[in-house]
Formats: C-alpha cells, structure tokens, sequence
C-alpha cells in the first residue's frame, strides 16, 4: 500500500473509506484505479505528457478498426504477418554481420548505428510516456512475435527501422550512376517501407500517431547518420583510445538514464542489446584499423572481400562459421556470466554501488539465477530455431489474438471502461439516449462471438453494451477471461489474474546483455574476419 491509501496493484485493493467510515478522503474506487496507476508511478510531467496523448491513440481505434474490418483478408493476414518479421531486431541482427563479412563495412556501420538509435530511442520514449497500444478489443492483433504486444505501443519500433533503412538506401542510391538494378533497389526501399508501416496498422499493433512519430524518428536518424557519420568516424579513427572510450562512456549513460516504466515492459532489454552492440562495433572497428588485416579504403577497418577470389563456396563458409562463432558465445557467455555476476553484484550492494531498477530483481534477494527461458528479443538460442522455422508455415493461425494481452493493455481496458461508463451515465442523466451507437462490428468467422459487446460511437469511442447483471461488462479476451462483471475488485483480479506473468528479471541480466552483445558486435567487426584469413578463407 502506498502512504495515501491506496493500492498500486489491483489485487491488493481494499474498500473505500477508513475504519470510521470517513470517507472524504479523495480515494479512487475500484473502477478508478485503472486511472490512477500511471498517476502513482509516474513523475508528474510525465504523467502529464501521457494524458495529452491518450486521447489520441483512443481517438484512432474507431477508425483503426473500421478499416481492418473492412480490409482483412487471409492471405494479407499472412503476409503482414511474415513480412514484419523483416522490421524486427532479430531479422537485422542476422543480416548486420553478413555486410561485414561481405565487405561492405561501411554500410554495415551506417546501418548499425541508425538501426541501434532507432531500437534505443524508440524505447526510451515508450518507456517514458507509457502509451498503450491500441485497444484490443475491438482491434485483432496480428502478430508473430510473442513479445511485440507485452512493449507499449508508441512509437512504431518497426516504423523506425524500415523508414531508417529504406531512406538510408535511397540516400545512398542517390550517388550511384543510373542502372536498372539502381532504380530495382530503389523501388524495393519504397515498398519496403511501405509495407512494414501499412502492416503495423492492418495488424492492429500500432496506431497512425505511433507509425508517423516512429518513421519520422527513423527519418531523423537516416539525415543524422548521412550528416555526421562521415565526421564521426573520422574522430572515432584519430588513433587514440581516448575517443572510443568517450564514445562507450556515452552509450553506458544512456543505458543509465533510460526512463523507468510504469509497467514491465521489455523495452528496456532490447535497448541494452542494441547498445551493447554499438559498444562493439565501436572498439572492435577502433582495434581491427590497426591490426594489420583490415583494408583502410574504401573505410577504415574495412573487412577484406573479394568476389572474384573468395568464391560462391568460400563466402557461405564465411556466413556459416560467423554465424556459428556468434551462437557459440552466446551460448557459452550467457551461462557463464549469470553464474559469475551475482557474488560480485551482492559485493558492489554491500557498498551501495549498485544501479537498481524496477521490476529486476537484485542480487540480495536470490542465490542463483535459474536456465531462463524467452529472455532474449533480439538474438534466439539457437535451439529455438527449429520451433521459429516451422511457425513460418501458417503464420494466421498462430497470430491472431483478441484481448489485454500485457499490464498496460489491462489497464487501458479497465480505465477506458470506466471513462465510457461515467460517459454513459453522464449521457443517460443528461437525456440523452445511446441510441446514436455506430452499428456493431461485424464478427469475425474464425475468431467467434468476441466483439458482440462492442459499439463504436459516433465521435470514435467504443461503447460497451450493457448487461442487466452489470452496465460496465466488456468481452475482454478469447483465452477464457470471459465476462466481467460490475464489482471493481473481482475484474481487476480476473484480468490481471488471466495475463501472462512477466518472468522474474534479474539485475545481472543488464550487464550480462551488454557484454554479449558488444561480444557479438566484436566478432561481425574484427573476431570473424580476422579468423577467415587464418583460416584460408580470406580475400586474397
């Protein structure tokens, strides 16, 4: 309980009013704790920022749910839900490397650092205002990934990642002589980008507000790169160990400041990685310009590459062995570091040393840290890799899911409900019938009666239906939530209690991530390609 009374989880709620029965303290009821749970857990200009904005993302799920209705195909089903796979981090973490030891090393970098910012910033700004994403009901999310929907929803991490490539390409297009592969290559960026961006909406994870901020914030960081990039690689390049040490400096603050959610949401895990990699990249170039098997042009530590000599054979060994260099560290490090860090964390705590966060847990309160299972959005065991290959075959079937499916989606259920009941009765009071409800949304033949209850209103809401038993009931999710009634407490336990439970983080995790990933970075940049010429794969 906190100091003014009341609970900030649902499940610890008590009734209204002290032992006396005064009850003029300002004390939500149970409906009204949905509302106050960012109010509680958020600084105040934060919580502010939030609020300008909510009235946003619920604005758009009429309309967002409107055209979905109208326009979901089975088939466009299964190609937004495939072709997003090609805005995700793990899809780019796989082809990252591959520019390395192909040599095209200066792309590599360029896309690495707009892709690290554009994971890195997208998440910091989720995690700052903690923006649901769009209400599901009535919404059907069309998704592959079993982490997407846990994150909040703006802005479009996706969009970032497909407008910073897409415009990076055409940037870079731009210098090159006219050909037909050129204007190939061209469309294909349009497309592309297109796509990934339309998906988000047809997929119902993201919101016109979401995917406009999101491919506005990978456009900036494409203009940024295609600015500056040059500039700081060649202070990165001076010689000195002093300049790469700023750099890492750098990304270890950012890590620090990232805003802390109102909910655990794993924004925050992926944008460790993705700065764990920028870690690497930036030390691994540094060292591997001076150790002797690196090119110096077109770039410094340009990885040595060429066609003519290396061959079709040789160059799939090349992606063969790296890859297999990358899994075998992290299967190896991860293990080992969670075993290795815990005694040193709870030394560093004993001193007060220690950087705690929210929903991790530290390293006094456990004696081990037990085989973690989906602990990772980025890079997969490579164990798991049979399981994502065979999900590819019907991707419609696995995806489609109806209902809260996160703390953040429970909560916009619960306080959107309880706005539109003060707003029915406000209206009731007022003489005004709801007769003036959009019509109900048509059903969905694979997915059954779920949005019987829904109506969309006239300025864009959604509107329950009442029930006689209880005005405020909502078809919440097809996994067996079933009704909620009127009594505040109980729909709080029942949502809550019907999600799935984030798993128990632990704070060694953080540095255990960074460490990896900059281990990764450093075989795609140096370890690799050092190691192809020792082994007779080299260019020459």
């Amino acid at each position: 309980m906190s100091n003014n009374g009341r609970s900030l989880r649902p499940e610890k709620s008590s009734v209204a009013g002290n032992a006396n029965g005064a009850q003029k303290e300002e004390r939500p009821d149970a409906g009204m704790r949905a509302l106050d749970h960012y109010k509680n857990k958020l600084p105040k200009w934060r919580y502010r920022l939030r609020q300008f904005f909510i009235p946003v993302v619920r604005w758009e799920t009429h309309y967002l749910a409107l055209a979905q209705e109208n326009l979901r195909f089975p088939a466009l089903d299964s190609y937004f839900a495939l072709t997003a796979n090609l805005g995700t981090h793990t899809f780019f973490m796989i082809m990252l490397p591959i520019l390395f030891w192909c040599g095209y090393t200066s792309l590599g970098r360029a896309l690495t650092s707009v892709l690290a910012f554009g994971v890195f910033w997208s998440g910091f700004i989720k995690d700052m205002l903690c923006l649901p994403r769009p209400l599901s009901p009535p919404l059907k999310r069309i998704t592959m990934s079993g982490s997407a929907a846990l994150e909040y929803g703006f802005p479009s991490t996706h969009s970032t990642n497909a407008v910073s490539v897409a415009m990076y390409a055409l940037i870079t297009l731009q210098q090159q002589p006219s050909s037909e592969f050129r204007y190939v290559v061209e469309y294909f960026s349009y497309f592309y980008a297109i796509s990934i961006v339309l998906g988000r909406l047809y997929c119902g994870m993201h919101g016109f507000f979401d995917v406009v901020v999101g491919s506005a914030l990978g456009a900036l960081l494409t203009l940024l790169q295609t600015s500056y990039g040059e500039l700081l690689e060649s202070w990165l390049f001076e010689g000195t160990l002093r300049n790469p040490t700023i750099a890492i400096l750098v990304l270890l603050i950012l890590v620090r400041i990232h805003p802390e959610p109102a909910d655990d949401c794993p924004c925050f895990d992926d944008s460790v990685a993705f700065a764990g990699v920028l870690m690497g990249v930036t030390m691994g170039s540094w060292h591997y310009a001076g150790s002797g098997f690196a090119w110096s042009l077109p770039t410094p530590a340009t990885v040595p590459f060429n066609y003519a000599n290396v061959g079709l054979i040789r160059a799939c060994v090349r992606i063969f062995l790296g890859v297999f260099l990358i899994f075998a560290w992290r299967g190896l490090m991860k293990p080992t570091l969670l075993a290795f860090l815990p005694p040193v964390f709870r030394v560093i705590e004993q001193y007060g040393l220690d950087l705690p966060r929210k929903f991790f847990m530290r390293a006094s309160q456990y004696k081990t840290v037990p085989a973690l299972r989906k602990d990772d959005n980025v890079i997969p065991p490579a164990s798991s890799i049979p399981t994502l290959i065979t999900s590819l075959r019907n991707p419609r079937r696995r995806a489609v899911s109806v209902g809260p499916q996160s703390e953040a989606d429970a909560y916009e259920t619960l306080a959107y409900r309880e706005k539109r009941r003060r707003e029915s009765m406000s209206s009731q009071t007022g003489g005004r019938s709801s007769s003036t409800a959009r019509p109900r949304i048509a059903e969905d033949p694979d997915e059954g009666p779920l949005l019987n209850s829904l109506r969309m209103t006239r300025d864009g809401d959604i509107q329950y239906s009442p029930v006689e038993s209880s005005p405020t009931t909502v078809i919440v999710d097809e996994r067996g939530l079933g009704e909620l009634g009127g009594d505040g407490a109980s729909d709080h336990r029942e949502l809550f209690a019907n999600l799935e439970k984030p798993r128990v983080r632990y704070d060694v995790e953080v540095i255990t991530k960074l460490i990896i990933y900059s281990g990764i970075a450093w075989i795609a940049v140096e370890g690799a390609p050092i190691l192809f010429e020792l082994c007779g794969l080299g260019a020459l």
